[in-house]
Order: structure tokens, then sequence, then C-alpha cells
């Protein structure tokens, strides 16, 4: 078997590494790929993750099996509905499955419909009309992006100020070019990320995760496309999690089907624990990052056969995906200036070291004269497992303090809570 995994994230790294665990042992090809999947999967960095055409060619030329589309991008661009007209096996939504993440509005159109929980909400069609609602909002408020903004496309707002300035940033800035903004009501509580294999019809939860969004400790600061993550979560077992998939991701599968667009793929719910319950604060149609990177390390499951099902209408049915009982934690390390920018060229030292004592995916990683240097905002992933979340922190920070270059950004309170919550093996009585 010959899988492609596209994209060239720590997620995708993690991807190749999950599906190299495959009974199947499948020969791995990952486009575009980045200076650490080398040593994992032949890697073709003349594909570009969102052109659905490289992608196809890329896949007859190799033969490829199965093709996993790692990022949003590719997705919203249409590579499954290529791939799958090219007779090449894909595992992910269509493009028009994707609208899903591809736009908030629909999104929210679809939750209504569906009955699933979620925050209240108006849109904002120009900045004429967003000064309008602005005056009479509550704070805090949010303002988010209604396309793609690469995990960066929501802003919480504190005053009426903050939420002009946000406004503008989201009608005018390059970057993002909307023309449809989502103001949001603000909503209190603990974030979780739930991720869920579909195949259409059925729905199989994978294990919780918790994401950390903020670029500073005590989630201060922008928002960032993730600076760590641990699984399990604290309070979310099957039984809940269970109940999660029955209020969320169900119905929005059901929902999908009636409109005839099937969702197959990963449905991420980013969720919102709160007083009254789960409400969702987003949707996506992909693996998580860097939930991805916590999750995947404890599954057991044959990931290659869990993807073969998902593509077929009710391939899923009474299909568990099996975790360990081990605790994941994965910290995130970014390169200077993050999020708002990111320095390029910085020599990374200390990978070989921090390998040998936890789980090493890269990110936004480049090789330059025999050498590993920074290409990216989030740079590397550092992922480790224990018997309780102490001991995974407690490794992966130990492994990450071998690591460092130029400006290195790396939050020092990942999983700091779960640890407060779960008492360590090595103190609890005999």
């Amino acid at each position: 078997m010959k899988a492609l995994v596209v994209g060239g994230g720590g997620r995708e790294h993690a991807l190749v590494r999950a599906l190299a665990r495959s009974a199947s042992a499948p020969e791995l090809f990952c486009a575009p790929g980045n200076a650490g999947i080398t040593a994992d999967a032949e890697v073709l960095p003349e594909v570009a993750a969102d052109d659905p055409a490289a992608i196809v060619a890329a896949a007859r030329e190799h033969g490829i099996d199965l093709a996993v589309i790692g990022p949003e991008a590719g997705l919203v661009a249409g590579a499954v509905d290529a791939l799958e007209a090219a007779g090449v096996p894909a595992f992910g939504p269509t493009r028009a499955a994707a609208e899903l993440e591809g736009s908030k509005a629909f999104a929210k159109e679809l939750m209504r419909e569906a009955g699933v929980p979620t925050a209240g909400h108006v849109l904002l069609r120009s900045r004429e009309e967003a000064v309008e609602q602005l005056a009479g909002a509550a704070y805090p408020t949010v303002l988010k992006a209604d396309g793609l903004a690469a995990g960066k496309g929501v802003i919480i707002c504190q005053s009426e100020a903050d939420a002009r300035a946000a406004a503008d940033v989201f009608f005018t800035e390059r970057r993002f070019g909307q023309t449809t903004v989502v103001l949001e009501d603000f909503l209190e509580g603990e974030e979780l990320s739930l991720l869920a294999l579909c195949d259409g019809e059925n729905v199989v939860p994978l294990a919780p995760a918790q994401d950390y969004k903020r670029i500073f400790d005590g989630d201060r600061g922008p928002n960032t496309g993730g600076m760590g993550s641990y699984s399990p979560v604290p309070g979310f077992d099957a039984a809940a999690v269970e109940e999660i998939v029955d209020r969320v991701h169900r119905p929005v599968v059901a929902a999908m089907a009636a409109r005839g667009v099937p969702f197959h793929g990963v449905l991420y719910a980013g969720l919102m624990i709160g007083a009254d319950g789960p409400k969702v604060l987003e949707f996506n149609a992909r693996f998580g990052d860097p939930e991805t990177q916590a999750v995947l390390p404890r599954l057991r499951s044959d990931l290659a056969e869990l993807f073969l099902a998902a593509r077929e209408p009710g391939g899923l049915a009474g299909v568990e995906a099996e975790f360990a009982e081990d605790w994941a934690v994965t910290l995130v390390l970014a390169s200077a200036g993050y999020p708002e920018g990111s320095s390029k060229g910085d020599v990374i030292h200390g990978l070989a070291e921090a390998a040998a004592l936890a789980e090493v995916t890269h990110a936004g990683t480049a090789a330059r004269g025999g050498e590993i240097v920074t290409a990216g905002g989030r740079v590397l992933n550092v992922t480790a497992l224990g018997p309780d979340p102490a001991a995974a922190r407690d490794r992966a920070y130990d492994a990450a303090s071998r690591i460092s270059f130029e400006g290195m950004q790396i939050r020092t309170d990942i999983a700091a809570r779960a640890v407060a919550r779960v008492p360590s093996q090595s103190t609890q009585p005999s």
C-alpha cells in the first residue's frame, strides 16, 4: 500500500508517524512535507497542499492507494473531489462538505438547522454595518473572519474601540480580505477539542484534547494556530464524550446528509463547556493542530483502516477507536515574532537530544547547508507520554529544554490544569 499525506506541518508529520504504525506497512509520501518528515516519508516539495491538480498528478505518478488531506486550504480547494474523480481513494470531506470550515456563516446556519448549541451571532457584511452593530454590542464580544484564516481569525474584543479595530483588520487586510465577519457572543467556560471520524452516516469519536490558543502563559496575548495540547481531558470520560457527540457531531452529520452533502473525514468540534453545557465555538473539517500531535500517539487502532472505512457510506458502523491509557502532552516551539510574523533561517540545535526523550514532529522547518533551520511560525512540536499528566508534562518540557534557536517561544503552562486535577501516580497511596 502507498499512502500520500498532503501538507507540511506538525499535524502531517504526526499523521505520517501514525500511518507508519499501520499493519499494512504503507510506503509513505508527503507533499510538500518539511525537513523533519524526510526521515519518515518520501517528500514531494514541489507539490503545494492547496493545488488539487498537482496533488492528483503526484498521486498518479507514485501509484497512491490512499491520499490523506491535512490542511483546510486543500479541502476547500477541492482536493478530495479531484482525487476521487481521478480514481485515487482520498480521506477527507469534499469541497461542498468542507464548507463547514470554509465559512463560519454556513456553519452557523447548519447548526441552527440541526439544533446544535452555539453562541448567538450576527453577520456583518461591511465596515459600515459593523460600526452600527458594534455600537450596541455587549462586551466582551468576539469577531471572527468568515473564511479561512490559518487559526488566527478570531479576536476577542473588550470594548467597542477594540471591535472597530478588529473589524477594520478583517475587512481590509490582504491576509483576510473578508466580505463577511461574524459578530458572536462571548462564551465563558473551558475549551475542549473533540475530533470524530465520519463516514457520511456514522460518527466515531477520537480521544478528547485541550488546546492552548493564546501565545503567552495564562491565556494572554493574541490567538495563534495553537501553542500546545494534551489528551485525554479530566472530566470527559467515554460517557461524557458520547453525550457531546449526540448533541453536536451526529446532528451535523445528519443535517449534511439531508442536504445531499454527506460528510466523510474528520469533524473537529471546538467547544466551550460552560454552566449550561457544551456550545460549539467552531467546526473544522480536518485534524486539528496541535491536538493531532497529542491524540494520535495514544491511538491503538489502525489509522489506515479507519481512513479507508470512513470513505465508504456506513463503513464505520460498529467501529470504535481504541486508545492507550497513557496521557500525552504536546508543546509547540514557535519562532520569534509569531503570531504576527515569523523569523526564518534560524539554526535549530538539540533535535537529536530531544528526540531521545520524546517524539519531535516538525512543522515550520527547512534544511539548509546540512543544518535544520526555522521556516515558519510554529516550528516544532514535542510530545511525551506518561502514566499521568504530570509525568507526560515533565518529560515533554525536559525534551523541549534540549532544543534551542534564536527567539524561540514556548508556553510554560501547557497541561498545568490537568496536573492540578489528576493525582500523580507516584504520589498516590499504595
